[in-house]
């Protein structure tokens, strides 16, 4: 009997009944060993939703923290390369590992290897981070700070006092009641007179003059890098990380959409 009449080959057949998925998201399965196809769905649609929205290429540090491990949440989404220069995360010991995400126990930081003066816009730059956690203590989750010029790049909650606390530039931004640390927190800089922060949905700092200068030392996670020493360290799980160019608005807005639908999709939102 002949099947030629069906008009494809045997590897025409596997490709009509396989996932297709964007090619960097792709990229960074393979690199990171992810399999699961729920864990697969929501990082391509993360980055699906990023092109869609025109933010991608303005991201130069994306951190899914998908796969449970060390490992997998190591990899930069945008250049999952495993090196210093794609800006992989280094976790020093402390950390639990988890579907969830990444907690920090104690004196537990990641280096990102990513310097704000050397690798972003000293006036256009942005910096997120979405937690679990909703703790008490004044914790930086995400940032860095040079005493030398005091330039800093840092988000913290200090919740024993209820405010959240942004840095970027030569300044710190004035602090904005905050009960919550959950969900996703955004610091964005267009230019030395205009730096934004949002929580949520929320505009919660508007048109803030914070300088032209920014931290030139590199970018710790779960704790603040001070001139190469690690301190301040939290005590709170992170679900997303992301480091580039400054957003708008619009840009805010659209980017909270993207992060929302991913913790969604992973069952992790709160």
């Amino acid at each position: 009997m002949s099947y030629y009449g069906f008009g494809f080959g045997i590897g025409q057949v596997k490709k009509a009944g396989a996932v297709s998925y964007d090619a960097d998201a792709q990229a960074f399965f393979t690199a990171a060993g992810i399999t699961d196809t729920t864990q697969k769905s929501a990082v391509n649609q993360l980055v699906l939703d990023l092109k869609s929205y025109n933010i991608w290429t303005k991201m130069k540090a994306v951190y899914p923290m998908v796969g449970g491990t060390s490992t997998t949440h190591k990899y930069n989404l945008v250049n999952p390369v495993d090196s210093n220069a794609a800006y992989r995360l280094s976790f020093s010991t402390g950390w639990t590992h988890s579907s969830t995400g990444a907690l920090p126990n104690g004196a537990a930081y990641a280096d990102t290897f990513l310097i704000p003066s050397t690798n972003l816009s000293s006036s256009n730059n942005h910096q997120s981070i979405y937690l679990r956690t909703n703790t008490d203590g004044a914790f930086v989750d995400i940032g860095s700070y040079q005493v030398s010029g005091l330039t800093y790049y840092f988000l913290m909650y200090v919740r024993s006092g209820n405010v959240m606390t942004i840095a970027n530039g030569n300044s710190i931004f004035p602090n904005t009641a905050m009960t919550d640390s959950r969900g996703f927190s955004l610091m964005s800089k267009l230019s030395s007179s205009n730096a934004s922060a949002f929580k949520n949905n929320a505009k919660v700092i508007n048109n803030q003059s914070v300088g032209t200068g920014v931290s030139g030392v590199k970018v710790y996670l779960g704790a603040s890098n001070n001139n190469g020493i690690a301190g301040l360290y939290s005590n709170r799980q992170i679900a997303f990380v992301s480091m580039g160019d400054g957003l708008t608005d619009t840009e805010a807005a659209n980017f909270n959409t993207a992060v929302t639908t991913f913790q969604t999709t992973l069952a992790r939102n709160v």
